[in-house]
């Protein structure tokens, strides 16, 4: 789950759209500021006049210690921006966000801050995609924040334990909510859940469940995120801060939250992935029933860092056509 190392926009039907990059401190529902980036489309920005689609924006979502300047992150968003306009943004704890990191609980409330930034720009499509602690992150979102017209986070005649673990964590943010707005501290890019939905989701390199220790990368990311020593290695080492508290309660899982989803789904692995191997991307699809699309790539190891560009660009072309 690691991240380590490593124009003119064109004129539109949608005149809310911003023309030129920009960055923004996000206000999530529980009180923390996000950093975040709005990249325009280049697609036809040298071409004065140019009609390119400008609905869609793709929100990108990193990996446990990456962030919004991390270069294999700017490289994707450079991918994705001939296609699409992109939003990156660095997860709590993570780059100059506020915060600390839950790895991938509380996490679910920074993308929903950026998912409705770009909905507030004037994009009527908006397109979620996260590499490993953010692949969890996107599946989350996804089953717990959707569109008015799906009725909610649950499936309706789905498993009864699964939407009770949805409605308990959409209760948790919720309250998050009511918090915020008592202490009378609530904020423009804070609010309009209702503006929080994706309209497709791909998950890089996800895990599908909790605790998973079967690799050494992951015994070792275990340990900076458990033990105090760990946790100082993750904060003067790789610039992460890490919250002391264990989860409680457990968040729902990536593989209880995929059969919730009722947008389109990708689910993308590498067949050479040292942090999870390939049963983790089975489980999801199988969870998801005819709900996902399983793309097993061949030689590629983990999350953003493993991405080429060939790959980054057939991912983009989905997101257009899903």
């Amino acid at each position: 789950m690691s991240s380590l190392s490593e124009g003119r926009f064109p004129s539109s039907s949608v005149p809310s759209i911003t023309r030129a990059p920009r960055r923004a401190r996000l206000l999530t529902g529980d009180g923390v500021r996000i950093e975040a980036v709005y990249t325009p489309c280049t697609a036809g920005s040298g071409a004065p006049g140019s009609a390119v689609p400008a609905g869609t924006a793709v929100v990108l979502a990193h990996g446990f210690t990456g962030s919004v300047d991390r270069p294999a992150l700017r490289r994707a968003a450079e991918v994705f921006a001939q296609r699409a306009a992109v939003i990156t943004f660095s997860f709590r704890g993570h780059g100059r966000s506020g915060g600390r990191s839950t790895v991938g609980d509380r996490e679910v409330l920074d993308l929903a801050a950026a998912v409705t930034w770009a909905r507030s720009l004037g994009h009527r499509r908006v397109v979620t995609v996260g590499f490993s602690m953010g692949g969890s992150v996107v599946l989350r979102h996804a089953a717990l924040y959707t569109a008015p017209e799906a009725g909610g986070s649950g499936n309706g005649d789905g498993n009864a334990e699964l939407v009770a673990g949805a409605e308990r964590v959409q209760r948790r943010t919720e309250a998050h909510r009511a918090h915020r707005a008592h202490e009378g501290r609530g904020e423009a890019h804070s609010g309009a859940y209702a503006d929080a939905h994706t309209d497709a989701v791909v998950a890089v390199s996800a895990p599908a469940r909790w605790y998973y220790r079967g690799t050494a990368p992951m015994r070792r990311l275990h340990w900076v995120v458990t033990r105090p020593t760990g946790r100082l290695v993750g904060r003067y080492g790789f610039r992460t801060r890490i919250h002391r508290e264990d989860w409680d309660p457990v968040p729902l899982s990536p593989v209880e939250a995929v059969p919730l989803i009722t947008a389109p789904l990708l689910i993308v692995h590498g067949d050479r992935d040292p942090y999870f191997p390939v049963d983790h991307p089975r489980m999801l699809v199988e969870a998801a029933g005819d709900g996902a699309e399983l793309w097993l790539e061949h030689g590629m190891g983990h999350a953003e860092n493993a991405a080429d560009g060939k790959l980054l660009a057939r991912i983009a072309d989905w997101t257009e056509s899903a």
